[in-house]
Protein backbone atom coordinates (compact mmCIF):
# COMPACT_ATOMS: atom_id res chain seq x y z
CA UNK A 1 0.00 0.00 0.00
CA UNK A 2 0.98 3.64 -0.45
CA UNK A 3 1.57 5.05 3.00
CA UNK A 4 -0.58 8.01 4.09
CA UNK A 5 1.27 11.32 4.16
CA UNK A 6 -0.66 13.36 6.72
CA UNK A 7 -1.93 12.73 10.23
CA UNK A 8 -5.54 13.02 9.06
CA UNK A 9 -4.87 10.36 6.41
CA UNK A 10 -3.29 8.09 9.02
CA UNK A 11 -6.28 8.50 11.34
CA UNK A 12 -8.64 7.62 8.49
CA UNK A 13 -6.49 4.55 7.81
CA UNK A 14 -6.74 3.53 11.48
CA UNK A 15 -10.53 3.84 11.40
CA UNK A 16 -10.73 1.49 8.39
CA UNK A 17 -8.30 -1.07 9.76
CA UNK A 18 -10.37 -2.84 12.43
CA UNK A 19 -14.12 -3.48 12.23
CA UNK A 20 -14.81 -2.98 15.95
CA UNK A 21 -14.47 0.34 17.75
CA UNK A 22 -13.71 -1.45 21.04
CA UNK A 23 -12.03 -4.86 21.11
CA UNK A 24 -10.60 -5.34 24.57
CA UNK A 25 -7.52 -7.55 24.65
CA UNK A 26 -3.81 -7.03 25.30
CA UNK A 27 -2.60 -9.68 22.84
CA UNK A 28 -2.13 -7.34 19.89
CA UNK A 29 -0.64 -4.57 22.02
CA UNK A 30 1.93 -6.84 23.64
CA UNK A 31 2.97 -8.25 20.27
CA UNK A 32 3.42 -4.79 18.72
CA UNK A 33 5.15 -3.49 21.84
CA UNK A 34 7.74 -6.26 21.37
CA UNK A 35 8.07 -5.70 17.61
CA UNK A 36 8.61 -1.97 18.12
CA UNK A 37 10.88 -2.54 21.13
CA UNK A 38 8.86 0.01 23.08
CA UNK A 39 10.09 0.72 26.59
CA UNK A 40 10.49 3.61 29.02
CA UNK A 41 13.61 4.26 31.08
CA UNK A 42 11.90 6.90 33.24
CA UNK A 43 9.05 6.56 35.78
CA UNK A 44 5.68 5.79 34.23
CA UNK A 45 2.50 6.91 36.03
CA UNK A 46 -0.70 5.21 34.84
CA UNK A 47 -4.04 6.80 35.79
CA UNK A 48 -7.36 4.92 35.73
CA UNK A 49 -10.81 5.60 37.17
CA UNK A 50 -14.39 6.39 36.24
CA UNK A 51 -14.11 10.16 36.73
CA UNK A 52 -11.26 12.52 37.60
CA UNK A 53 -8.60 10.87 35.42
CA UNK A 54 -8.01 13.84 33.17
CA UNK A 55 -7.85 16.33 36.05
CA UNK A 56 -5.41 14.12 37.96
CA UNK A 57 -3.18 13.68 34.90
CA UNK A 58 -3.15 17.44 34.28
CA UNK A 59 -2.23 18.14 37.92
CA UNK A 60 0.61 15.60 37.91
CA UNK A 61 1.88 17.17 34.69
CA UNK A 62 1.64 20.74 36.03
CA UNK A 63 3.42 19.93 39.31
CA UNK A 64 6.12 18.00 37.47
CA UNK A 65 6.77 20.87 35.08
CA UNK A 66 6.93 23.38 37.92
CA UNK A 67 9.46 21.11 39.65
CA UNK A 68 11.68 21.38 36.57
CA UNK A 69 11.03 17.91 35.15
CA UNK A 70 10.57 17.07 31.47
CA UNK A 71 7.07 15.59 31.33
CA UNK A 72 5.30 13.52 28.68
CA UNK A 73 1.51 13.11 28.80
CA UNK A 74 -0.90 10.84 26.95
CA UNK A 75 -4.48 11.95 27.66
CA UNK A 76 -7.75 11.30 25.87
CA UNK A 77 -9.98 11.74 24.08
CA UNK A 78 -9.43 15.00 22.23
CA UNK A 79 -11.91 17.82 21.73
CA UNK A 80 -10.93 19.26 18.36
CA UNK A 81 -7.44 18.17 17.24
CA UNK A 82 -6.06 14.64 17.66
CA UNK A 83 -2.70 16.11 18.69
CA UNK A 84 -4.31 17.22 21.98
CA UNK A 85 -3.81 13.63 23.14
CA UNK A 86 -0.04 13.99 23.42
CA UNK A 87 1.89 16.71 25.22
CA UNK A 88 5.63 17.02 25.71
CA UNK A 89 6.76 19.53 28.33
CA UNK A 90 3.29 21.02 28.44
CA UNK A 91 3.02 21.63 24.69
CA UNK A 92 0.80 19.74 22.28
CA UNK A 93 2.88 17.79 19.76
CA UNK A 94 2.56 18.63 16.07
CA UNK A 95 0.85 16.47 13.49
CA UNK A 96 4.11 16.25 11.55
CA UNK A 97 5.92 14.89 14.62
CA UNK A 98 3.39 12.06 14.93
CA UNK A 99 3.46 10.89 11.30
CA UNK A 100 6.78 8.94 11.45
CA UNK A 101 5.49 6.99 14.44
CA UNK A 102 2.31 5.99 12.61
CA UNK A 103 4.54 4.80 9.77
CA UNK A 104 6.62 2.72 12.19
CA UNK A 105 3.51 1.07 13.66
CA UNK A 106 2.19 0.29 10.19
CA UNK A 107 5.45 -1.32 9.14
CA UNK A 108 5.65 -3.36 12.33
CA UNK A 109 2.07 -4.65 12.48
CA UNK A 110 2.22 -6.92 9.40
CA UNK A 111 -1.19 -8.57 9.08
CA UNK A 112 -2.37 -7.68 12.61
CA UNK A 113 -5.54 -5.58 12.43
CA UNK A 114 -5.11 -3.07 15.25
CA UNK A 115 -8.05 -1.07 16.57
CA UNK A 116 -8.00 2.72 16.19
CA UNK A 117 -7.18 3.06 19.89
CA UNK A 118 -4.37 0.48 19.78
CA UNK A 119 -2.77 1.96 16.67
CA UNK A 120 -2.90 5.54 17.89
CA UNK A 121 -1.74 4.56 21.40
CA UNK A 122 1.31 2.77 19.97
CA UNK A 123 2.19 5.75 17.78
CA UNK A 124 1.94 8.22 20.66
CA UNK A 125 3.85 6.01 23.10
CA UNK A 126 6.59 5.48 20.53
CA UNK A 127 6.95 9.26 20.27
CA UNK A 128 7.07 9.61 24.06
CA UNK A 129 9.57 6.74 24.41
CA UNK A 130 11.98 8.55 22.09
CA UNK A 131 11.56 11.98 23.70
CA UNK A 132 14.00 13.20 26.33
CA UNK A 133 11.77 12.98 29.41
CA UNK A 134 11.94 12.54 33.18
CA UNK A 135 8.43 11.15 33.72
CA UNK A 136 5.60 9.82 31.51
CA UNK A 137 1.89 10.04 32.45
CA UNK A 138 -0.54 7.66 30.73
CA UNK A 139 -4.32 7.94 31.05
CA UNK A 140 -6.20 4.66 30.80
CA UNK A 141 -9.05 4.73 28.30
CA UNK A 142 -11.52 2.06 29.40
CA UNK A 143 -11.25 -0.10 32.50
CA UNK A 144 -7.66 -1.15 33.13
CA UNK A 145 -7.03 -4.88 32.82
CA UNK A 146 -7.54 -5.08 29.05
CA UNK A 147 -6.95 -1.44 28.15
CA UNK A 148 -4.13 -0.87 25.65
CA UNK A 149 -2.22 1.32 28.13
CA UNK A 150 -1.93 -1.65 30.52
CA UNK A 151 0.56 -3.27 28.17
CA UNK A 152 3.08 -0.93 29.82
CA UNK A 153 4.12 -1.42 33.44
CA UNK A 154 3.40 1.46 35.79
CA UNK A 155 5.99 2.61 38.31
CA UNK A 156 3.04 4.24 40.07
CA UNK A 157 -0.64 3.44 39.46
CA UNK A 158 -3.42 5.90 40.29
CA UNK A 159 -7.10 5.04 40.58
CA UNK A 160 -9.23 8.14 40.94
CA UNK A 161 -12.81 6.94 41.43
CA UNK A 162 -14.97 3.92 40.82
CA UNK A 163 -18.52 4.25 39.65
CA UNK A 164 -20.96 2.60 37.26
CA UNK A 165 -20.01 3.19 33.62
CA UNK A 166 -19.18 0.96 30.63
CA UNK A 167 -20.90 -1.86 32.51
CA UNK A 168 -21.23 -4.01 29.37
CA UNK A 169 -17.43 -4.28 29.36
CA UNK A 170 -16.42 -3.87 33.00
CA UNK A 171 -19.13 -5.58 35.04
CA UNK A 172 -22.43 -4.82 36.77
CA UNK A 173 -21.26 -3.25 40.04
CA UNK A 174 -18.48 -1.20 41.67
CA UNK A 175 -16.68 -4.27 42.94
CA UNK A 176 -16.30 -5.83 39.51
CA UNK A 177 -15.45 -2.48 37.90
CA UNK A 178 -12.86 -1.86 40.63
CA UNK A 179 -11.35 -5.28 39.96
CA UNK A 180 -10.88 -4.37 36.29
CA UNK A 181 -9.28 -1.01 37.06
CA UNK A 182 -7.06 -2.45 39.82
CA UNK A 183 -5.17 -4.52 37.26
CA UNK A 184 -2.97 -1.51 36.43
CA UNK A 185 -1.27 -2.09 39.82
CA UNK A 186 2.16 -3.75 39.76
CA UNK A 187 3.99 -5.84 42.34
CA UNK A 188 6.15 -3.79 44.68
CA UNK A 189 5.03 -0.50 43.12
CA UNK A 190 2.89 2.22 44.73
CA UNK A 191 -0.81 2.26 43.91
CA UNK A 192 -2.59 5.52 44.78
CA UNK A 193 -6.36 5.33 45.40
CA UNK A 194 -8.10 8.70 45.74
CA UNK A 195 -11.64 7.31 45.87
CA UNK A 196 -12.71 8.04 49.49
CA UNK A 197 -15.05 5.02 49.57
CA UNK A 198 -13.30 2.48 47.34
CA UNK A 199 -14.69 -0.97 46.55
CA UNK A 200 -13.00 -3.74 48.52
CA UNK A 201 -11.75 -5.27 45.26
CA UNK A 202 -9.05 -2.58 45.00
CA UNK A 203 -7.39 -3.46 48.31
CA UNK A 204 -7.86 -7.16 47.64
CA UNK A 205 -6.08 -6.94 44.30
CA UNK A 206 -3.28 -4.81 45.74
CA UNK A 207 -2.70 -7.47 48.40
CA UNK A 208 -2.85 -10.27 45.83
CA UNK A 209 -0.19 -8.75 43.57
CA UNK A 210 1.90 -7.20 46.34
CA UNK A 211 1.35 -3.57 45.34
CA UNK A 212 2.06 -0.80 47.87
CA UNK A 213 -1.46 0.58 48.41
CA UNK A 214 -1.79 4.28 49.29
CA UNK A 215 -5.41 4.91 50.28
CA UNK A 216 -6.80 8.40 50.85
CA UNK A 217 -7.98 8.76 54.44
CA UNK A 218 -5.37 6.28 55.63
CA UNK A 219 -2.03 6.91 53.91
CA UNK A 220 -2.66 10.49 52.81
CA UNK A 221 -5.33 13.08 53.46
CA UNK A 222 -6.25 16.74 53.13
CA UNK A 223 -7.93 19.42 55.20
CA UNK A 224 -8.64 23.08 54.62
CA UNK A 225 -10.75 26.18 55.03
CA UNK A 226 -12.04 28.73 52.53
CA UNK A 227 -8.62 30.31 52.01
CA UNK A 228 -6.16 27.41 51.82
CA UNK A 229 -5.66 23.70 52.38
CA UNK A 230 -3.01 21.25 53.55
CA UNK A 231 -1.95 17.77 52.48
CA UNK A 232 -0.37 15.10 54.68
CA UNK A 233 1.13 11.79 53.60
CA UNK A 234 3.19 8.99 55.07
CA UNK A 235 6.41 10.99 55.18
CA UNK A 236 5.66 14.62 54.45
CA UNK A 237 3.17 17.42 54.95
CA UNK A 238 2.50 20.41 52.70
CA UNK A 239 0.76 23.42 54.25
CA UNK A 240 -0.68 26.69 52.97
CA UNK A 241 -1.65 25.31 49.55
CA UNK A 242 -3.86 27.39 47.27
CA UNK A 243 -6.92 25.70 45.82
CA UNK A 244 -6.45 24.13 42.37
CA UNK A 245 -7.20 26.29 39.37
CA UNK A 246 -9.56 23.56 38.16
CA UNK A 247 -13.00 24.22 39.59
CA UNK A 248 -15.26 21.64 41.16
CA UNK A 249 -16.19 19.75 44.27
CA UNK A 250 -13.85 16.79 43.70
CA UNK A 251 -10.68 18.61 42.69
CA UNK A 252 -9.09 18.35 46.15
CA UNK A 253 -9.45 14.58 45.91
CA UNK A 254 -7.74 14.67 42.51
CA UNK A 255 -5.05 17.08 43.76
CA UNK A 256 -4.42 14.88 46.79
CA UNK A 257 -3.90 11.87 44.55
CA UNK A 258 -1.53 13.86 42.32
CA UNK A 259 0.59 14.97 45.30
CA UNK A 260 0.63 11.37 46.60
CA UNK A 261 2.23 10.29 43.31
CA UNK A 262 5.23 12.52 43.94
CA UNK A 263 5.43 11.48 47.57
CA UNK A 264 5.38 7.80 46.57
CA UNK A 265 8.08 8.44 43.93
CA UNK A 266 10.03 10.91 46.09
CA UNK A 267 13.33 9.04 45.59
CA UNK A 268 13.10 9.52 41.82
CA UNK A 269 10.92 12.63 41.47
CA UNK A 270 11.29 14.86 44.53
CA UNK A 271 9.23 18.07 44.47
CA UNK A 272 9.07 21.16 46.66
CA UNK A 273 6.00 22.70 48.26
CA UNK A 274 6.38 25.65 45.92
CA UNK A 275 6.29 23.41 42.85
CA UNK A 276 3.02 21.94 44.13
CA UNK A 277 1.58 25.40 44.83
CA UNK A 278 2.58 26.74 41.42
CA UNK A 279 1.47 23.65 39.55
CA UNK A 280 -1.98 23.56 41.10
CA UNK A 281 -2.36 27.33 40.64
CA UNK A 282 -1.82 27.20 36.86
CA UNK A 283 -3.19 23.79 35.87
CA UNK A 284 -5.60 23.89 32.95
CA UNK A 285 -7.91 21.26 31.46
CA UNK A 286 -10.70 22.12 29.02
CA UNK A 287 -14.18 20.82 29.58
CA UNK A 288 -13.99 20.02 33.30
CA UNK A 289 -16.44 22.46 34.88
CA UNK A 290 -14.87 25.10 32.64
CA UNK A 291 -16.64 28.43 33.06
CA UNK A 292 -16.58 30.83 30.13
CA UNK A 293 -17.24 34.18 31.84
CA UNK A 294 -19.56 36.74 30.36
CA UNK A 295 -23.24 37.25 29.76
CA UNK A 296 -24.73 34.70 29.68
CA UNK A 297 -22.25 32.51 31.53
CA UNK A 298 -21.37 29.23 29.82
CA UNK A 299 -20.27 26.08 31.65
CA UNK A 300 -18.52 23.30 29.72
CA UNK A 301 -18.35 19.87 31.34
CA UNK A 302 -17.78 16.38 29.93
CA UNK A 303 -19.90 14.73 32.66
CA UNK A 304 -21.48 11.73 30.93
CA UNK A 305 -22.40 9.29 33.72
CA UNK A 306 -24.60 9.70 36.82
CA UNK A 307 -21.66 10.05 39.24
CA UNK A 308 -20.05 12.83 37.20
CA UNK A 309 -23.40 14.53 36.64
CA UNK A 310 -24.09 14.49 40.40
CA UNK A 311 -20.80 16.35 40.86
CA UNK A 312 -21.74 18.75 38.07
CA UNK A 313 -25.06 19.46 39.82
CA UNK A 314 -23.24 20.11 43.08
CA UNK A 315 -20.88 22.51 41.32
CA UNK A 316 -23.71 24.31 39.53
CA UNK A 317 -25.58 24.76 42.81
CA UNK A 318 -22.52 26.44 44.31
CA UNK A 319 -22.56 29.12 41.59
CA UNK A 320 -24.36 32.46 42.02
CA UNK A 321 -28.06 32.75 41.20
CA UNK A 322 -29.10 32.56 37.55
CA UNK A 323 -32.75 33.14 36.56
CA UNK A 324 -32.72 30.38 33.94
CA UNK A 325 -30.43 27.48 33.07
CA UNK A 326 -30.35 26.19 29.51
CA UNK A 327 -28.66 22.84 28.86
CA UNK A 328 -26.99 21.70 25.63
CA UNK A 329 -26.74 17.91 25.84
CA UNK A 330 -25.63 15.01 23.66
CA UNK A 331 -24.44 11.56 24.75
CA UNK A 332 -23.92 7.93 23.80
CA UNK A 333 -26.85 5.50 23.82
CA UNK A 334 -25.15 3.20 26.33
CA UNK A 335 -25.08 5.79 29.11
CA UNK A 336 -27.60 5.80 31.96
CA UNK A 337 -29.50 8.65 30.36
CA UNK A 338 -32.53 8.35 32.64
CA UNK A 339 -30.38 8.82 35.74
CA UNK A 340 -28.55 11.74 34.11
CA UNK A 341 -31.83 13.48 33.26
CA UNK A 342 -33.23 12.81 36.72
CA UNK A 343 -30.24 14.42 38.44
CA UNK A 344 -30.10 17.47 36.18
CA UNK A 345 -33.84 18.09 35.80
CA UNK A 346 -34.35 20.27 38.93
CA UNK A 347 -31.88 22.81 37.52
CA UNK A 348 -32.80 22.97 33.82
CA UNK A 349 -35.42 25.27 32.32
CA UNK A 350 -34.63 24.56 28.68
CA UNK A 351 -33.08 21.45 27.10
CA UNK A 352 -31.27 21.67 23.76
CA UNK A 353 -30.67 18.07 22.65
CA UNK A 354 -28.23 17.53 19.80
CA UNK A 355 -27.12 14.80 17.42
CA UNK A 356 -23.49 13.68 17.55
CA UNK A 357 -21.38 12.47 14.60
CA UNK A 358 -21.01 8.77 15.43
CA UNK A 359 -23.29 5.73 15.25
CA UNK A 360 -23.37 4.86 18.95
CA UNK A 361 -24.64 8.31 19.94
CA UNK A 362 -28.26 8.84 20.90
CA UNK A 363 -30.03 11.13 18.46
CA UNK A 364 -31.61 14.37 19.59
CA UNK A 365 -35.01 12.83 18.85
CA UNK A 366 -34.24 9.77 21.03
CA UNK A 367 -33.08 12.01 23.87
CA UNK A 368 -36.24 14.11 23.64
CA UNK A 369 -38.49 11.02 23.66
CA UNK A 370 -36.74 9.54 26.71
CA UNK A 371 -36.85 12.86 28.55
CA UNK A 372 -40.58 13.20 27.87
CA UNK A 373 -41.25 9.64 29.03
CA UNK A 374 -39.70 10.32 32.44
CA UNK A 375 -42.14 13.11 33.30
CA UNK A 376 -39.51 15.09 35.17
CA UNK A 377 -40.16 18.48 36.79
CA UNK A 378 -37.90 21.46 36.24
CA UNK A 379 -37.63 24.74 38.17
CA UNK A 380 -40.66 25.89 36.17
CA UNK A 381 -42.13 25.16 32.73
CA UNK A 382 -39.57 23.18 30.71
CA UNK A 383 -38.84 23.66 27.00
CA UNK A 384 -37.25 20.92 24.87
CA UNK A 385 -35.62 21.61 21.50
CA UNK A 386 -33.66 19.42 19.06
CA UNK A 387 -30.64 20.29 16.94
CA UNK A 388 -28.40 18.58 14.35
CA UNK A 389 -25.12 19.31 16.17
CA UNK A 390 -23.75 20.87 19.40
CA UNK A 391 -22.73 24.19 17.85
CA UNK A 392 -26.18 24.90 16.45
CA UNK A 393 -27.69 23.89 19.80
CA UNK A 394 -25.49 26.45 21.55
CA UNK A 395 -26.32 29.14 19.01
CA UNK A 396 -30.03 28.48 19.61
CA UNK A 397 -29.57 28.60 23.38
CA UNK A 398 -27.70 31.90 23.08
CA UNK A 399 -30.40 33.35 20.85
CA UNK A 400 -33.07 32.92 23.54
CA UNK A 401 -30.92 33.59 26.62
CA UNK A 402 -31.01 36.72 28.71
CA UNK A 403 -27.62 38.14 29.78
CA UNK A 404 -28.21 36.92 33.35
CA UNK A 405 -28.90 33.32 32.29
CA UNK A 406 -26.58 30.33 32.36
CA UNK A 407 -25.92 27.78 29.59
CA UNK A 408 -24.52 24.37 30.54
CA UNK A 409 -22.94 22.33 27.74
CA UNK A 410 -22.40 18.78 28.98
CA UNK A 411 -22.37 15.10 28.11
CA UNK A 412 -20.01 13.48 25.66
CA UNK A 413 -16.57 14.80 24.75
CA UNK A 414 -18.12 15.15 21.29
CA UNK A 415 -20.73 17.55 22.71
CA UNK A 416 -18.18 19.85 24.33
CA UNK A 417 -15.76 19.36 21.43
CA UNK A 418 -18.46 20.30 18.95
CA UNK A 419 -18.93 23.59 20.77
CA UNK A 420 -15.17 24.24 21.02
CA UNK A 421 -14.45 23.41 17.38
CA UNK A 422 -14.66 27.04 16.35
CA UNK A 423 -12.84 28.27 19.47
CA UNK A 424 -14.35 29.32 22.77
CA UNK A 425 -17.96 30.43 22.29
CA UNK A 426 -18.52 34.13 21.71
CA UNK A 427 -21.14 35.39 24.13
CA UNK A 428 -23.93 37.02 22.20
CA UNK A 429 -27.16 37.04 24.14
CA UNK A 430 -29.81 38.95 22.22
CA UNK A 431 -29.80 41.85 24.69
CA UNK A 432 -26.07 42.40 24.21
CA UNK A 433 -26.10 43.04 20.45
Amino acid sequence: MTLPLTLDDWLAHCERLHPREIDMTLTRMLELKARLNLRFDVPVVTVAGTNGKGSTCAMIEAIGLQAGYRVGLYIKPHFVHFEERCRVNGAMVSAADLVPHFEAVEQARGDIALTYFEFTTLAILRLLSQASLDVVILEVGLGGRLDAVNAFDADCAVITSIDLDHMEYLGPDRESIGREKADIMRSGKPAIVSDPVPPASLAAHAAAVGADLWQIGRDFNYAGDKQQWAWAGRHKRFNALAYPALRGANQLLNASGAIAVFEALRDRLPVTAQAIRNGLAIVELPGRFQIVPGQPAIVLDVAHNPHAVATLVQNLESMPYYPRTRAVFGAMKDKDLAAIFTRMAPLVDEWHFCDLPLPRAATAAELAILHASLGLKGPGPVTVLRHPDPRSALVAALSTADPADRIVVFGSFYTVGGVLKGGLPRLSAKHLA
